[in-house]
Order: C-alpha cells, then structure tokens, then sequence
C-alpha cells in the first residue's frame, strides 16, 4: 500500500477533497485542520469528497469524513457528495452508516486539474489523540453496531487521559 496524501481544490467556495493512498491517523491532523478553514471560509459553498484512489481508510479518517458531513448538513444545510468506485471501500462506508450522511457515487470522477497536496501538519500527541477521541465519538453516534464497534478502543483511548 501507498502511504496516504490528501489533496484539495477549491474555486469560489466549491471544495474537493481527494484522498490517496492508505490514508491513516498520521494524517488526522493535516485533514481535520483543512477542514476547519475550509468552514471558516466565507465563500464556501460546497464540498466533495474522491476516494478513487484510496486503499484504505482507518476510522480515524472515517470520524472525520463523517464529521465533514455532518458539518455540512448542520451548518450549511446540503449532504455532500462522496465518489468511490472501489467495492471494498464502498462495503466499508455503507458498514459505518455514511448512507445517511453522503450521496454515494459508485462511479470514477475526474479530479480537477489545480488540485494540489496539502503539506501534513504534525499534531503533538495529545492533539492527535483527542482528535482520533473526536472521531471515534462521531462515528460512534451514527449506530448502535458502530458504537459496539468502537467501545473498547475508547475505554483504551479515553483512559489515556
């Protein structure tokens, strides 16, 4: 597997995020910071997510996909649009409840062309992992399975603290 990237465009307020790769919490940081001033941006208008070419998502990454969409959902009032042409990816985003929270495409976009890969920002240990904490509680709250899923990984993660 590929280490991880994750890429964005945007152009008058309309965002696309790609992720590539194995895309893991080394990279929980980087994501959940642009995601904070892609919100904060005043034009922002719309988001997308492309997951053609991950290999492989943690939950991590899937807490902070589902963060995005909720975001969206609470604050701007639109589902946003998730593309993966991968059968396995796409068994794992039906398994975590992200049906309710994004249209699903089950076919290849193409990327824009000025997307670029946002520099990793390193979290200190403590910020990572009250980030993967943040992420895990998301995803937790979409179903009861994702909520049995996930419980003693935050009894660990939670004594942590």
């Amino acid at each position: 597997m590929h280490e991880g990237r994750f890429l964005a465009a945007s152009h008058n307020g309309a965002y696309v995020i790609r992720l590539e790769g194995d895309v893991r919490l080394s990279l929980c940081t980087t994501i959940d910071d642009y995601f904070h001033a892609m919100f904060d941006d005043p034009e922002f208008a719309s988001v997308w997510v492309d997951l053609d070419a991950v290999e492989g998502l943690d939950s991590t990454t899937l807490g902070l996909l589902a963060k995005l969409a909720i975001t969206a959902r609470d604050r701007f009032g639109f589902q946003p649009a998730i593309y993966s042409h991968d059968p396995g990816i796409n068994r794992l985003l039906k398994s975590m409840g992200f049906l309710r929270l994004f249209q699903l495409n089950e076919m290849a976009r193409s990327t824009p062309r000025d997307i670029h890969e946002i520099p990793r920002v390193k979290g200190s240990q403590d910020t990572v992992r009250d980030k993967v904490i943040e992420a895990h509680r998301v995803l937790m709250d979409l179903s009861d399975e994702n909520r049995a899923r996930f419980r003693d990984l935050m009894t660990v993660l939670e004594q942590g603290n």
